[in-house]
C-alpha cells in the first residue's frame, strides 16, 4: 500500500506543529502499518482555508490519477480547517476514488464505519477556531512588525532566521553576497536578463532551488517546473524588494 504524507504549517501554530514534527509522526505511522511513503507534500506558510495551497493541490491531482492508495495527515486540520473541503475531498472524491484518508491525532479514518460524524465535527470546529483566531492573529501580528520582528515563516534570500530568536533575521553569507553582486552589476549598467545570464552561467541557484537545498520545505506558487534557472523576474524583485535598500 502506498501512502501520501501531507504537512502544513501557518503563522499562527506552534513549534509542536512543525514540519519536521508532522513528518516524523506520520512516517513511524506509516512504517507501524507496512505502508510505503509514496511522497511527502508540504506547504508552510498557508492557511487551512487556503484553497491555493500549492503542495496540497499537487496531492489533489495525484489523488485524481490514483498513484496511491491512502492519505496520512496528523489531524483533519493540517489537511483542511474549510467545511467545504472536508465534504468535498474527505467524505466525497477521495471515497469515490478508494483513497482511504486518515488523521492519525483526531482517529478520524474514512475506512471505519460511523466515523464521518466525528470528522463532520472535526471540521465545524476547525471552522469556528479560523473565524476566531483570525482577528486575534492579526493584533498580534501587526504588534510584531511595529516593533520590527520578523514574522514570515521563511527568510528572504540573503537573510536567515537566527536561530536563538526566530524572529530575528541575521546575514546569510553566501546568498548576500549574490545580492551584493546584482546590485553592483544592475549599477554598472547591466540588465536584469543579462545579470541572470551571468548568474546562471556561473551556476548560482535561484532564491527558490537555494532554499531548497538548504533545507527548507519550500514552494514558489508562482512557478510551474522550478529549473534552479534566474531569470529577469527573480533579478527584478531582488533589485526593488525593500529588505535590500536599507529602509
Amino acid at each position: 500500500m502506498k501512502a501520501a504524507v501531507y504537512c502544513r504549517l501557518s503563522k499562527e501554530d506552534g513549534e509542536s506543529e512543525s514540519i519536521k514534527n508532522q513528518k516524523e509522526l506520520l512516517s513511524e505511522y506509516a512504517a507501524k502499518h507496512g505502508w510505503e511513503i509514496y511522497k511527502t507534500y508540504c506547504d508552510e506558510d498557508y492557511s487551512g482555508a487556503d484553497s491555493e495551497r500549492p503542495g496540497f493541490n499537487e496531492l489533489i491531482d495525484a489523488a485524481k490519477n490514483r498513484e496511491f492508495d491512502i492519505i496520512l495527515v496528523k489531524t483533519q486540520s493540517r489537511f483542511t480547517r474549510d467545511m467545504e473541503s472536508v465534504e468535498r475531498y474527505i467524505h466525497g472524491l477521495f471515497p469515490a476514488l478508494g483513497i482511504r484518508f486518515i488523521a492519525v491525532v483526531d482517529n478520524a479514518d474514512t475506512e471505519v464505519k460511523g466515523n464521518k460524524k466525528a470528522r463532520q465535527i472535526n471540521g465545524l470546529v476547525n471552522e469556528w477556531y479560523l473565524e476566531d483566531l483570525s482577528e486575534n492573529i492579526r493584533s498580534v501580528l501587526d504588534l510584531k512588525r511595529k516593533n520590527g520582528e520578523y514574522i514570515g515563516a521563511f527568510p528572504v534570500y540573503g537573510y536567515k532566521k537566527d536561530p536563538d530568536n526566530k524572529n530575528k533575521l541575521i546575514v546569510d553569507s553566501e546568498a548576500a553576497e549574490v545580492v551584493r553582486e546584482i546590485y553592483r552589476l544592475y549599477l554598472n549598467g547591466f540588465g536584469k536578463s543579462g545579470i541572470a545570464n551571468i548568474l546562471n552561467g556561473r551556476g548560482v541557484l535561484n532564491p527558490t532551488r537555494y532554499k531548497q537545498t538548504n533545507g527548507l520545505c519550500y514552494v514558489n506558487a508562482a512557478q510551474t517546473g522550478n529549473t534552479g534557472q534566474w531569470n529577469r523576474t527573480s533579478v527584478g524583485r531582488i533589485l526593488k524588494d525593500r529588505m535590500y535598500t536599507g529602509d
